[in-house]
């Protein structure tokens, strides 16, 4: 990650504002953009009030199912993500990495706009054992990977990042109740895109 970057992410953010599908995610885009233009290396995890994280809402080529991850130390089923890399090549980039080391998915369908921000949100961490609690400014990017999750088999656990990985049809999880509201968002987006 470098000083280009995070000029693209600045451009992605005001775009993201400005044509947000879901309008209780634009505070969050304002609010990333606020403190990546306060620290100086914002995806960096030594950054003590937060952190830039990316993730995927994953989707399945039917477009009916999207991937989560039951985190090991967050505990609730979430989408894939995670901290980025110095050598991530770009912020969608990051999040592809971590699809592929947390759930096994290398191959995914082309998608227009696909470097644009899906949805984006910002969330308190909380402190666990020498890490002091902070906040995760995590960008989120749409994949659709080249599998039927009804067809295809299972996803590969990565065990070190959570308890387990499966599909989970998106019109049962529109219709949970326990669903948090961010992940409610990326649900109802993914339905909209593709209905």
């Amino acid at each position: 990650m470098n000083a280009e970057q995070i000029a693209l992410l600045k451009g992605m953010l005001a775009q993201f504002s400005a044509n947000a599908a879901n309008a209780a995610a634009k505070p969050y885009a304002d609010q990333i953009a606020a403190f990546i233009a306060s620290a100086a290396r914002p995806w960096s995890g030594a950054t003590v009030q937060g952190h830039l994280t990316a993730s995927a809402w994953v989707l399945d080529r039917t477009h009916t199912h999207a991937a989560m991850i039951h985190h090991r130390k967050l505990e609730r089923w979430l989408q894939p993500g995670g901290h980025i890399e110095d050598d991530d090549l770009s912020w969608r980039a990051a999040a592809q990495r971590e699809v592929t080391e947390e759930i096994g998915l290398t191959q995914f369908i082309a998608q227009p706009d696909a470097e644009q921000l899906f949805d984006v949100d910002v969330h308190p961490i909380p402190a666990r054992h020498d890490v002091p609690a902070h906040f995760h400014y995590d960008l989120r990017f749409l994949f659709v990977a080249d599998v039927d999750a009804t067809l295809d088999g299972p996803l590969k656990l990565n065990a070190d990042e959570a308890h387990d990985c499966r599909w989970f049809r998106l019109t049962d999880l529109a219709n949970d109740p326990a669903l948090e509201p961010s992940m409610l968002r990326m649900v109802e987006l993914g339905i909209r895109n593709f209905s």
